[in-house]
């Protein structure tokens, strides 16, 4: 069993600019119960289910599985709740942290939200000038949540 901590910010769109190409993701959600979500993702060629635990503050249980990519692709077209969450990820460092930048589109056009995993809740983390604010707190930035709720409805 692991446990992600992992805080959430959003960035501003004019001091950010992608690195790469980064990699395509298309994922959905099985379950979105408050208690636990099950995710299906496809991320470039390989695709995982993810089973994620409640919330307690930036940290909860996750457990990732790595499953053919058709199995995935019938369990999202046919399965998983609607929209669909699509997003092209980037990975940036930033003195010593891996960052993961979601530039979301479909019915999450125009979010871009950036991840940054940490070993401890109290671990502190230098931010990167293209940070706005943290979100990690606002449930409505949750991808479990954009499935039901996209941004474009906000």
């Amino acid at each position: 069993m692991g446990i992600e901590i992992e805080r959430k910010y959003l960035i501003y769109k004019d001091k950010w600019q992608p690195k790469d190409e980064g990699v395509s993701i298309r994922q959905g959600y099985l379950s979105t119960d408050k208690e636990r979500t099950v995710r299906v993702r496809t991320k470039g060629k390989k695709a995982y289910l993810t089973i994620k635990g409640e919330n307690k503050g930036i940290s909860r249980m996750e457990m990732e599985y790595e499953i053919p990519f058709e199995d995935a692709t019938k369990l999202l077209d046919n399965l998983c709740h609607k929209p669909l969450i699509e997003k092209t990820r980037h990975i940036e460092e930033h003195l010593g942290h891996t960052w993961e930048i979601d530039v979301f589109f479909g019915d999450n056009e125009g979010l871009i939200v950036a991840e940054v995993e940490l070993l401890s809740p109290t671990e502190e983390v230098k931010l990167p000038d293209w940070i706005d604010r943290e979100v990690s707190d606002d449930k409505r930035y949750y991808n479990s949540s954009l499935c039901l709720k996209p941004y474009i409805t906000w």
